[in-house]
């Protein structure tokens, strides 16, 4: 096992750029996995890690043991948990990172696919993910608007949801939807449908749109109909990833009846 103890070693630069830019990421192809759930997670999807970083702590840590026993054959490396910290943004960081390369999902035909529109907040997209993946999606498409999946707190909002997803970025949303085989539904404050109204036992696809603009007049125009969430209570709005929650798991409800 090798160890790093200077913030001028280059392997650790390289994971410090990789660890908070975007561009670094979509440039190597990989990116960091924080906690010993997420490296889970990767290897019950039966992909392997490039590398395993750990801290002093993860040598005595049990569930970390187990996880080194599942990746047996790929390098470790110990950091000075001063190095780690910088790595980790988790508070109390669980003393394993993973380096993994970014699936490159080619298949582009789906059954039941989620169509984002510009969702900013990073734990809004990985709660998103989480609950697509939770709900049997097959598919997500994030338009160029949106933040980056594969980024440490998207990653971690989504607890592994990643590895069960073909995940689609930079996408044009208008020439998804526009062959996508099945029904298209938008969420929108505006709409007279009711979801509840909706038949989503076909081929369904929802349109989710940025947390305070919406959907564009494009896609909406594009909606085989547009749909909302009926509230009984005093409030504008539901929060984006709240709403799809609703709308993927009422798809789940109505499935199970068949």
């Amino acid at each position: 096992m090798k160890h790093i103890q200077s913030r001028d070693n280059p392997f650790f630069k390289e994971l410090v750029k990789l660890g908070g830019s975007a561009r670094q990421r979509g440039k190597a192809g990989q990116t960091l996995l924080d906690g010993a759930h997420l490296l889970a997670a990767y290897l019950d999807s039966g992909k392997q890690p490039q590398h395993i970083l750990l801290n002093a702590a993860a040598l005595h840590d049990a569930e970390i043991m187990v996880l080194l026993e599942r990746a047996a054959g790929v390098p470790v490396t110990q950091l000075d948990d001063r190095l780690f910290a910088e790595l980790s943004e988790l508070k109390t960081p669980t003393g394993i990172l993973a380096l993994i390369d970014v699936p490159r999902t080619t298949v582009m035909q789906s059954n039941f696919a989620l169509l984002l529109e510009g969702i900013q907040d990073p734990g809004n997209l990985g709660s998103m993910l989480r609950s697509a993946a939770a709900a049997g999606c097959d598919a997500v498409f994030l338009s160029t608007g949106c933040a980056d999946a594969w980024s440490p707190k998207v990653l971690r909002a989504a607890m592994g949801g990643h590895f069960a997803l073909n995940i689609h970025e930079r996408q044009d949303l208008p020439g998804v939807a526009s062959v996508f085989p099945g029904t298209l539904l938008a969420t929108s404050l505006k709409a007279k449908h009711s979801l509840y109204d909706c038949d989503l036992r076909g081929n369904v696809a929802f349109l989710v749109g940025n947390e305070g603009a919406g959907l564009s007049a494009g896609l909406l125009d594009m909606a085989t109909q547009q749909i909302t969430i009926p509230m009984a209570g005093k409030i504008e709005s539901l929060n984006a990833a709240a709403a799809t929650a609703i709308c993927l798991f009422e798809a789940v409800r109505q499935r199970a009846e068949l």
